[in-house]
C-alpha cells in the first residue's frame, strides 16, 4: 500500500449493514467521493477475498467504517457490529481505519438516487454504494 500524505491520501469508505455493505472511494486532495460497488455479507461478515481484490485494485492509504448511531448518540446492537468491522478491517491488512457517524445516510442516499433515477434507482446496491459515498463526503467535511 502507498504512504501517501495526509491531504493526499485515497480514502475507501464502507457503510457496513449485515447483508450488504456499501463501498465507496474518495481523495482527501479534492475531498470528493464516488460509489463504487457494494458487497454481501452474511450475518455481518463479508467475503474478506472481495475486500483484499478492492483494496489492491485501488491502494488505499486509509479507511472509514460508517458508524450507525441512534438519532441521540447512543450506540445500537448494529454500532457495535461496525466497530468490529472497522477493528478487522486494521486487523487483517494493516491500514488505518478510521469512523465516521453515519445517521440519516441511507434516507439522503435514497433521496439522492430516487431525483436521478426514480425507483429503478433504488436498489440495494446502489444504495449501499451511495451512503457510502456520502459518509465518505461528511468526512473529509469533518476533516477541515
Amino acid at each position: 500500500m502507498t504512504n501517501s500524505k495526509i491531504g493526499e491520501r485515497l480514502v475507501i469508505a464502507f457503510d457496513y449493514g449485515v447483508k450488504s455493505i456499501g463501498i465507496a472511494t474518495g481523495q482527501e486532495l479534492t475531498g470528493t467521493a464516488n460509489g463504487l460497488t457494494f458487497i454481501k455479507a452474511r450475518d455481518g461478515i463479508p467475503n474478506w477475498d472481495e475486500i483484499e481484490k478492492i483494496f489492491k485494485e485501488w491502494q488505499p492509504d486509509l479507511l472509514v467504517v460508517g458508524l450507525p448511531l441512534n438519532m441521540d448518540g447512543t450506540e445500537q446492537e448494529i454500532t457495535k457490529r461496525a466497530k468490529k468491522f472497522a477493528n478487522r478491517l486494521h486487523g487483517r491488512f494493516g491500514l488505518p481505519v478510521e469512523t465516521n457517524d453515519e445517521r440519516l445516510t441511507t434516507v439522503d442516499a435514497k433521496a439522492r438516487l430516487f431525483e436521478s433515477g426514480g425507483y429503478k434507482n433504488l436498489q440495494k446496491g446502489n444504495v449501499d454504494a451511495m451512503s457510502a459515498k456520502l459518509i465518505l463526503e461528511s468526512w473529509f467535511e469533518n476533516q477541515y
